[in-house]
């Protein structure tokens, strides 16, 4: 995000909150007003071309191509369909349709006058689609280029640095920049701060000043510091770019030739249920809750590569990823007083068991290879949500290799023992099934499988637990090898999961979100985690600060003509 002068109209009587609208994630390349999408061969190119009067909400408008949660929406589209429906996508080039302004970052009027939660998700929501750029370029052999044709400052520049290459036109005037704590007084919102010393090593206290040097740097300096990778004179900047993106199409490892439409998404909604094909999710609102259950698939995976490609969007992985992803969405934007959200399977374990083979034996096809990076995405986003998630673990479930990450990712599991006796005496006790794929497809944002962060510094129970892939573990031997939270018999099942959820929904939703976060993850720290946790914590405190949000903080005065008036106390 950045302070720009499109927002010159801000006053300081903006309400600090303004009530917006259910949001929809449904969006497709002929629908998009804020972006254009041109394929041509094995180059794509995304141009941003934000229309003024096309904010999500009312109150503000988005000049210069700053941006709200709207225009992200639409390029987290277009990441989606270049990696599914463009095989042949080798190089993206990210560039503006304006003069001398490539994006002005995030809109400071909207920000103003939003809610603490909206900007926060907003500002996840816009995180994450910075995280799936770099995830093209990592794992799809898509290489993102950001081809600066103008000034790119705060979030404009956090969508550059999400790219693997930076070009700055040399005109004289465009710059680089990240004005937040100067103009602002908070921080950049879409993982600025980090990029710029943990992937783009520039010395710190080099970064320093720039994020204190609110006009940012061009030129040169900008290329010897590492804040961009060249810059170059306006009448060769599109050769140049061409060159780039033509060099890093050459290099790519990836290859296919049909791709997969992303048609529309089967959703049913009323006010107490969400519901797709394989997902199925129930709002208790008197609870805070919600009942998430993903089902197996129905019949067996098809035969091989050709035939996996041909079900595309309905290849069970890929349509319960869908499923997921959108639902994830929904309620996190959209609900935001469910704070529980329990998940449970249901289906055939040994249908579960041969789709998540399948996708292991298929590794090497481009489709298959992007089906496993989107479940990891999408798992990834639930890691990151800041809800309780109650794993429940019964006759009927099917938590099985991909389908066990649900339970992994959980903060708690609980799997009965045995049956539920005046239910149905006669059904098959529950069981978990351990395989490869929670040894490594699927990584958190730590860089850690959910199984290694389970047994974090206890190694003698990982190995014992990566013993036991394939074996069908009920509650007895899920609890011994340390799998589950409580495995309990149906005399006591119902009633502690009862007493557990209503103890959950009684505490502080604050207090909850930064211990699960804490305790989710453990061990290392990466560029993924420093962004979601260590700079994302600080942003949420800094943004309930006055000296930001207050009726004089910065952020509220800005475009005013007056500075924000600071409480100078360090806490």
């Amino acid at each position: 995000m950045t302070a720009t002068a499109a927002d010159q109209s801000l006053q300081q009587d903006v309400p600090s909150a303004q009530a917006v609208p259910e949001v929809d994630f449904d969006t497709a390349p002929d629908r998009y007003r804020h972006w254009k999408l041109e394929v041509n061969g094995e180059v794509a190119k995304v141009t941003l071309a934000v229309d003024e009067n096309g904010g999500l909400v009312p109150g503000y408008d988005l000049k210069m191509n700053s941006y709200d949660l709207g225009v992200d929406i639409e390029l987290y589209d277009a990441v989606q369909r270049l990696r599914f429906e463009h095989p042949e996508v080798k190089a993206v080039v990210m560039t503006s349709a304006l003069e001398r302004m490539f994006c002005a970052g995030a809109n400071i009027r909207m920000l103003g006058q939003s809610s603490h939660a909206w900007k926060v998700n907003f500002c996840k929501f816009t995180n994450e689609t910075r995280n799936g750029i770099e995830d093209a370029t990592e794992h799809s052999g898509q290489t993102w280029i950001a081809a600066l044709n103008g000034t790119a400052a705060g979030g404009g520049y956090e969508l550059a640095l999400a790219c693997d290459q930076i070009v700055l036109i040399d005109d004289g005037s465009s710059t680089v920049s990240l004005p937040e704590v100067p103009l602002l007084g908070v921080l950049p919102g879409t993982g600025g701060l980090t990029r710029v010393v943990d992937k783009r090593h520039v010395r710190k206290d080099r970064a320093d000043l720039f994020a204190t040097k609110s006009e940012g740097y061009r030129g040169a300096t900008a290329v010897d510091w590492g804040l961009i990778d060249g810059t170059v004179p306006r009448a060769s900047f599109e050769q140049e770019i061409a060159r780039r993106a033509e060099e890093a199409a050459a290099g790519s490892r990836r290859a296919g030739e049909q791709g997969v439409t992303l048609t529309p998404l089967d959703r049913t909604q009323t006010e107490s249920q969400i519901e797709y094909p394989h997902v199925k999710a129930r709002l208790d609102r008197e609870a805070r809750r919600v009942e998430i259950t993903v089902h197996a698939p129905g019949t067996p995976p098809p035969a091989d590569a050709a035939e996996v490609l041909a079900q595309g969007v309905d290849y069970w992985p890929m349509a319960v990823t869908r499923e997921l992803d959108d639902l994830i969405l929904r309620l996190r934007t959209n609900e935001t007083e469910l704070g529980t959200w329990v998940l449970r399977t249901s289906g055939d374990v040994d249908q579960v068991l041969a789709y998540d083979q399948q996708l292991r034996d298929l590794a090497d096809d481009w489709f298959v290879n992007e089906v496993v990076h989107y479940y990891k995405r999408t798992m990834k986003r639930l890691d990151v949500t800041s809800r309780s998630m109650i794993a429940v673990i019964e006759p009927g479930s099917c938590f099985a290799g991909l389908l066990l990450e649900l339970a992994l990712a959980a903060d708690r599991q609980y799997m009965l023992e045995g049956v539920y006796e005046d239910v149905d005496p006669d059904a098959d006790p529950a069981a978990i099934v351990l395989t490869e794929s929670n040894n490594g497809p699927f990584p958190m944002g730590n860089g850690l499988t959910r199984l290694e962060s389970r047994f974090w510094g206890h190694d003698e129970g990982l190995e014992r637990a990566r013993g036991l892939f394939g074996e069908r573990l009920d509650a007895r031997a899920a609890d011994g090898a340390g799998l589950v939270t409580l495995a309990l018999d149906d005399i006591d099942f119902e009633e502690e999961l009862r007493i557990v959820l209503e103890e959950r929904a009684s505490l502080s939703p604050d207090a909850l979100t930064g211990m699960e976060a804490n305790h989710r993850f453990v061990g290392p720290e990466t560029l993924e985690t420093k962004i979601f946790g260590r700079l994302t914590a600080w942003q949420n405190w800094i943004f309930y600060r006055p000296n930001a949000s207050g009726p004089d903080g910065a952020l509220r005065r800005y475009g005013s003509g007056q500075r924000g008036h600071y409480d100078m106390t360090r806490v």
